[in-house]
């Protein structure tokens, strides 16, 4: 039986070249289950921007479909939540119209009340009148984030969100976007280079070895939810971290 509709992203034998010819992905299919948290790594080049630009609708497939919850998509732009690494954030505007502009281009009436709403959902109501410039980056990212929900997706795209920020900040926030995601139930695709990171996140782990991608190993996180950090200590997880490391060693060198 077709399962697709409990997909809610499905590559079904996407290939993607670049012109001139250059493949980057060869009859590709994978599924992102709905309400599933995934993390895609692999080494840089190897074509894990260009999975993310097909998914956002910034490329279209040579070849091949994507579904989104189910239904073939061919204009996906603005149909998914998308964090890059970046937030840009528009410098001129107050962190409320920020988080507003999804909405904006969907209705100019919007509820301004709901905003803000969200915005105490997130921890956010006291910045709500300031501007980036004001935030650290840590709160640049929350407020990304939101902006990212408002779109109305149930698929949330999240590029090396954390990437810029320092040490600290970045394990803030790791357990910060799980306690949102756990109060969302959206399906997350996130893009790091981290790998305790995507360990720490993940329900499963999509690993990108070659280019072009014709296929995408699958690695089940062996975590239980909710989830603490020293469960990262225990052995299996070790083990499964230093083998990924050590393969990534060997694309580089």
């Amino acid at each position: 039986m077709d399962k697709q509709h409990d997909y809610a992203l499905q590559f079904k034998d996407v290939s993607f070249y670049y012109n001139p010819p250059q493949s980057i992905l060869d009859k590709l299919s994978f599924h992102i289950n709905k309400g599933e948290f995934v993390s895609i790594v692999g080494a840089s080049g190897t074509g894990k921007s260009t999975i993310f630009r097909l998914l956002v609708g910034l490329e279209q497939p040579t070849e091949g479909s994507i579904f989104l919850n189910g239904d073939r998509e061919t204009n996906r732009l603005g149909k998914v939540g998308y964090m890059p690494q970046k937030d840009l954030l528009i410098p001129w505007r107050r962190v409320a119209e920020n988080v507003a502009l999804p909405l904006e281009g969907k209705n100019r009436d919007y509820n301004k009340q709901f905003v803000l709403n969200r915005l105490k959902d997130f921890g956010l109501e006291d910045v709500a009148n300031k501007y980036p410039h004001e935030l650290s980056g840590g709160m640049r990212q929350r407020v990304s984030f939101l902006r990212a929900t408002l779109t109305g997706s149930n698929l949330l795209l999240l590029d090396e969100p954390f990437s810029s920020l320092d040490a600290m900040t970045k394990l803030y926030m790791q357990e910060w976007l799980l306690e949102q995601w756990n109060e969302t139930k959206s399906s997350i695709v996130f893009i790091t280079h981290d790998i305790s990171e995507a360990l720490f996140l993940s329900d499963k782990i999509f690993v990108i070895s070659d280019t072009p991608i014709q296929m995408i190993e699958e690695i089940e996180v062996p975590l239980k939810r909710p989830r603490n950090r020293q469960q990262l200590d225990e052995p299996s997880l070790i083990n499964l971290k230093n083998e990924l490391i050590n393969r990534f060693k060997m694309k580089v060198t």
